[in-house]
């Protein structure tokens, strides 16, 4: 055998371990809608607050209720989204949806997202409004670097750049509004955009 055909084995051998140990059906498009998502819920909770509340939230106030409705509303259709593109591209490449490799993205995932969304709510219930944002983009940022072992690899650089703007909100808690917007919004989008070209569509 030629170098070449050595060469192919190899890489070959290396997909399918790959493949075996990395959940790789992700879908670009899905983090593209998610950052939709979250642009519209962060419109209609900047509206809110603006016209209602007087830039501020009160815990016990309908609008806190509201905003805490649109973001429970953003997740869901987030994670139906996901589920369901992420669903139809695992069945046109003939891959399996629950493995090994899932079973293991999803357990890496939810440990650090539920325990900083517990969090959160501990910290809302303080009153500290301020430092919401700033832990939302932490917990996230490191429940995505913390999965990317066992999905694409690229996963881990939004989720760096999650914490990172996470970190810049605890420093400047008046613009974590602002950042969360920049974090699950736009950079959603941009990280679809990428993933999309990049693995979704047809060479």
């Amino acid at each position: 055998m030629s170098n070449e055909d050595y060469l192919k084995d190899i890489n070959e051998i290396k997909n399918l371990m790959n493949k075996s140990s990395r959940f790789i059906s992700l879908s670009g498009l899905s983090g593209i809608l998610a950052g939709i998502y979250a642009l519209i819920g962060a419109a209609i909770t900047y509206y809110l607050v603006t016209e209602y509340s007087y830039g501020t939230l009160k815990l016990d106030g309908w609008i806190f209720e509201t905003v805490l409705f649109i973001l429970f509303m953003v997740a869901t259709l987030s994670i139906i989204t996901g589920i369901f593109l992420t669903t139809k591209k695992a069945k046109k490449n003939g891959e399996k949806i629950w493995d090994n490799s899932s079973k293991r993205l999803l357990i890496n995932f939810l440990i650090p997202l539920v325990a900083g969304g517990l969090y959160t709510i501990i910290i809302l219930s303080q009153g500290k409004y301020g430092q919401t944002g700033g832990l939302m983009l932490i917990f996230y940022g490191l429940a995505l670097v913390n999965a990317s072992k066992y999905s694409i690899g690229d996963i881990k650089y939004l989720g760096y750049t999650e914490i990172i703007l996470g970190l810049i909100a605890a420093i400047y808690p008046g613009y974590g509004f602002w950042l969360w917007v920049l974090g699950f919004g736009v950079m959603h989008i941009v990280y679809g955009t990428f993933m999309h070209f990049k693995y979704d569509k047809i060479k």
